[in-house]
Order: C-alpha cells, then sequence, then structure tokens
C-alpha cells in the first residue's frame, strides 16, 4: 500500500515600511525581492501589506490600526506566516506573535533559514549554525512561549526562568565550540591555499542569481551547481582554468543581497576570504534586471564592509540575451563603457571575456632568468613554491631559473637575494 502524502506550503504575509528614506516604488521592490526568499525558502506569498511610517513602531513595527488589519486578514485568509522585509527586536516580535497568534518571521531570520537549508559542506553548516545561535540567543525568552500559558501561581515563574538560563549557557558554549572549530578550518584553508600563491587568483562576485556559476561552469566546466533561484550556491568552488599559455584559480563565492544580516557575514568569514586574498574580481550583474545598478552598489557596499573594496575589478553584465531591445544595452553601455556583456547561457562574449581576463592577469607578471648561487636554497624554494618555473639548469655552482612571477612576491624575492639579485 503507498500512501501519498502531501506538503503544503506556508501562506505567508509579507509586511515592509515605507517613507521619505525609502519611497514606496523602492518599498515594494523590496517586498518583491522579499517574496522570491520566501519562495526559495519554501513559501507562498498571498499577499504584500506596505504602512506609509517612516520609523517602525517600537512595539510592534506598524502602527496600531495596520496591527488590526493584519490581524483580520491573518483570520480571513487563514495564513500561517507573517514575515517582515527589516529585522525585528525581540520585543516587537513577542508583541506581534502575541498579536497575531501566529508565527512570526524578520528578514534576517528567513535568509539564515535558506542558507540553513542550502548548507552542504561541513564548512557551510558550521558558519551557518554559528548564525543562527547567534541570532536566536537575544531572542530565546520567545522560544519558551508554551511557559506564559501555564496558569499563574506557585513553581510557574521560576522553572521558566531556570529552562531559559539554562539554554542561554548551553547557546553560548556551543557559539564557543563553533568558533573554535571554524578557527581551526580557517588554518586547513590557510594551509590549502598556500600552494596556490604562485598563480592569480579570481573570484566571481555578485548579487545573488547573477549567473556567477553559470559563468564558471561556461569557462571552465566546474560542475557548479547552478538554479534560478537565490542563493544557489554557499559554498565557494574553485578550479583551475587555463587561458593561453597561463594558469588562473577561478572561484565561485555566495552571492551578496541588500541587508545580509551581520552575524551571517561574520560566520561566512573564511569563504570570504576567497575574495579578500583575490587578485581581481570578476563581479557578474544580471544585466536584465532592471535594479542592475542598485545591485552593483549592494556588491560594492558589502566588499567595503568585508575590506575588499580595493581590489581590481573587472565589471560582467550577464544575461545580455534576456535584454528587451538594443536601448536597454546602449543605456547599460552608456552607464557601464568598460563593462563586458556576455550570457553564460548562450555563451555570447565569453571569448572576449577569455581576453581581457587574460591581459588582466598577465599584467601582473614578470619574468625573471637568474642566476642563483645554489647555498641560497631558501631563495630557490621560494621561486618554486611561488613562481611558474620554466627552466632549470644547474651549472658549477649556480642555478640557472627561468621563472614567471606575480609582482607582489618579488619585492621578498629580491630581499632573499640581496646584491646576487642585482648582479643578474
Amino acid at each position: 500500500m503507498i500512501e501519498h502524502i502531501t506538503i503544503t506550503k506556508e501562506r505567508a504575509l509579507l509586511v515592509g515600511l515605507y517613507g521619505q528614506t525609502t519611497p514606496r516604488t523602492k518599498a515594494e521592490e523590496y517586498l518583491e525581492e522579499l517574496a522570491l526568499l520566501t519562495d526559495t525558502a519554501g513559501g507562498t506569498v498571498l499577499f504584500k501589506v506596505i504602512q506609509n511610517r517612516e520609523k517602525p513602531h517600537i512595539g510592534t513595527y506598524v502602527g496600531k490600526g495596520k496591527l488590526e488589519e493584519l490581524k483580520a486578514l491573518i483570520k480571513a485568509e487563514s495564513i500561517d506566516i507573517v514575515i517582515f522585509d527589516d529585522d525585528l527586536s525581540p520585543t516587537q516580535t513577542r508583541n506581534i506573535e502575541r498579536e497575531t497568534e501566529i508565527k512570526v518571521l524578520d528578514r534576517s531570520g528567513l535568509i539564515l533559514d535558506i542558507f540553513a537549508s542550502r548548507a552542504k559542506s561541513s564548512t557551510a553548516k558550521t558558519q551557518v549554525e554559528l548564525a543562527q545561535l547567534q541570532y536566536v540567543l537575544p531572542r530565546l525568552t520567545r522560544m519558551w512561549t508554551h511557559l506564559s500559558r501555564q496558569k499563574g501561581g506557585i513553581g510557574t515563574k521560576g522553572p521558566g526562568e531556570t529552562q531559559i538560563e539554562t539554554d542561554r549557557r548551553i547557546i553560548k558554549m556551543r557559539i564557543a565550540m563553533l568558533r573554535e572549530k571554524l578557527e581551526k578550518l580557517d588554518k586547513q584553508r590557510a594551509t590549502q591555499r598556500q600552494g596556490r600563491e604562485k598563480y592569480p587568483r579570481v573570484a566571481l562576485v555578485g548579487y545573488t542569481n547573477a549567473g556567477k556559476s553559470s559563468l564558471m561552469n561556461t569557462l571552465v566546466d566546474a560542475g557548479v551547481f547552478a538554479e534560478d533561484r537565490l542563493f544557489a550556491t554557499l559554498d565557494s568552488t574553485m578550479r583551475r582554468m587555463e587561458i593561453g599559455n597561463n594558469t588562473i584559480l577561478l572561484s565561485d563565492t555566495v552571492g551578496f543581497i541588500r541587508k545580509l544580516p551581520h552575524n551571517l557575514v561574520e560566520s561566512f568569514k573564511s569563504t570570504l576570504d576567497e575574495i579578500r586574498e583575490a587578485d581581481l574580481l570578476l563581479h557578474v550583474v544580471d544585466a536584465a534586471s532592471p535594479y542592475a545598478n542598485e545591485y552593483i552598489q549592494v556588491v560594492h557596499q558589502t566588499l567595503k564592509e568585508i575590506g575588499a573594496e580595493d581590489k581590481p575589478e573587472m565589471l560582467i553584465l550577464n544575461k545580455v540575451d534576456l535584454l528587451q531591445d538594443d536601448s536597454e544595452f546602449n543605456a547599460l553601455k552608456a552607464d557601464h563603457p568598460d563593462a563586458i556583456f556576455v550570457s553564460a547561457h548562450r555563451g555570447i562574449g565569453i571569448e572576449q571575456l577569455k581576453d581581457t581576463l587574460l591581459e588582466k592577469t598577465s599584467s601582473d607578471h614578470e619574468i625573471h632568468d637568474l642566476k642563483i648561487p645554489v647555498t641560497n636554497f631558501k631563495a630557490i624554494a621560494y621561486i618554486h613554491e611561488n613562481a611558474e618555473v620554466e627552466k632549470l639548469d644547474y651549472v658549477e655552482e649556480f642555478a640557472q631559473v627561468r621563472f614567471e612571477m606575480h609582482k607582489k612576491y618579488v619585492g621578498k624575492l629580491k630581499s632573499m637575494l640581496g646584491h646576487e639579485y642585482a648582479n643578474n
């Protein structure tokens, strides 16, 4: 006998605010993105509600009248969950839950839920769990709402407080353990990166769903999971890419988004190190999105937050095959004259991208012919570790070596050779 199980999606109501600092059109755009996030998390959006209010109400986010409207809508339409486009304080969440009697979630909580479902590797799972626990800790009091349903009297208040305090200690211990685990993983990743330093490192960055993974698959046939949804990729993936006679290391990274939770940025530090340590960033943008220019600003702001704002950057406008007409293309070209227009899906502009990438990465490398005393084994070892050796001959007491090295390593080599470098 086969039992058919029907999985019912949660029916969601989305809520946002608009005012002078956030115009109505912008607030509606934000709710559209929140709807995509809800869909990615497995929910169905039934209604979107926005209120003209400059600042969130300190106790309930929306005003009293609007809250009564939400309660009526929730009851009439059998809403399962209400999701707010901004982060809620623990007090706001508790008050709204008490009034609406359904589950309440804010933007950060929703993003964390998506990350938890998408995390596959041990590192990603550890990073997401750490961010979730940091998010839950200040909101712990509302996790024990079953205690508030007990009748008052002897023995009801104390155990509740004890349980909450016990859970706080458990969570803090777990956070400390996860941080220690991530530190060990960081050291392992640093060790792994040591062998890659002789090659130029290029990182794909961009707003979520810009097509970074698809572009990587087109460039190097990486087999990276790609899906037309937000946050399809959480783990950074690195592949070797051959262009002409050059080898570069290309890495795909997690996509950025507006209001990315601070705890998530902190916990994903080791993953974002691929961006911080890259020699060049390929900033991939969905050219067909009406919000392309704003997405560029969000990515630049996020790069600044993680300390990577000064990295050399190539702007890649992807999905040009989805542009409606030449006027859209010309407008983007006018705004971004140095950008490269591509379609990872159809292979448009890929050869131009490769040629430009070869030019950019080659300009940072120098070819050297040096005659080094064999006694200076440290310098010879340093060359092997950080350069591409083209030829090596030992003549009497000297090593005659021809190699290609990134400029950033030449200074240290000069100091190791001293006058020996000057005599070459």
